[in-house]
């Protein structure tokens, strides 16, 4: 069984693995080699338990019972963080009032819904504090990016970022009202 939860401290060190493990997985032809097998997995622990402690919203996506082998405990497969919107536009403007920080899912679960999932806990987290809308940014040349088109999310922006010494266009996709992606379908994906 699969099932998506507000994420606790002891999730951190999950959660740290699975950062580490989608990067790898999804960035190698994108990032230098280098950079990436220098990502740790505790330090993006520590990040993230302090995240959870912080009260910024982590959710993530446990996977139980009979979708593992008999006899394992539950573990965390996938994650996603939001909170206030942290970054402006080139014009000094707010994307939105919310963001959505992170949304990884590890490679052997993908294509199951558990990023919709993620993505409708994240938007819900946003829409309790009162944001009314939603923003990502993802990077231009990561493959999943039509994940966030086909959420309904609205391209609206691109600007250069530095990630690991490297510097690479990201896109910014909207979700405006926030009940776009608050009713998006588990199904339709």
């Amino acid at each position: 069984m699969i099932s998506v939860r507000r994420a606790r401290p002891g999730d951190a060190v999950a959660i740290g693995a699975v950062h580490v493990a989608v990067w790898r997985g999804t960035y190698p032809l994108i990032l230098p080699a280098e950079f990436l097998a220098r990502l740790s997995g505790p330090r993006m622990a520590a990040h993230y338990d302090a995240a959870i402690r912080s009260g910024t919203g982590v959710y993530v996506a446990t996977v139980s019972g009979l979708d593992l082998p008999a006899g394992s405990a539950p573990r965390v497969i996938g994650f996603a963080t939001a909170g206030r919107a942290r970054t402006v536009d080139m014009s000094g403007q707010r994307l939105a009032e919310g963001e959505i920080e992170t949304l990884y899912v590890l490679d052997d679960w993908r294509d199951r819904g558990i990023g919709r999932r993620l993505m409708r806990a994240a938007a819900g987290h946003l829409a309790e504090t009162g944001c009314r809308s939603a923003y990502l940014w993802v990077l231009r040349e990561n493959p999943s990016r039509w994940f966030y088109q086909r959420l309904g999310g609205r391209a609206v922006a691109e600007s250069w970022i530095t990630v690991g010494g490297q510097r690479v266009i990201q896109m910014a996709f909207v979700w405006d009202p926030i009940e776009q992606l608050l009713q998006a379908s588990p199904q339709a994906s």
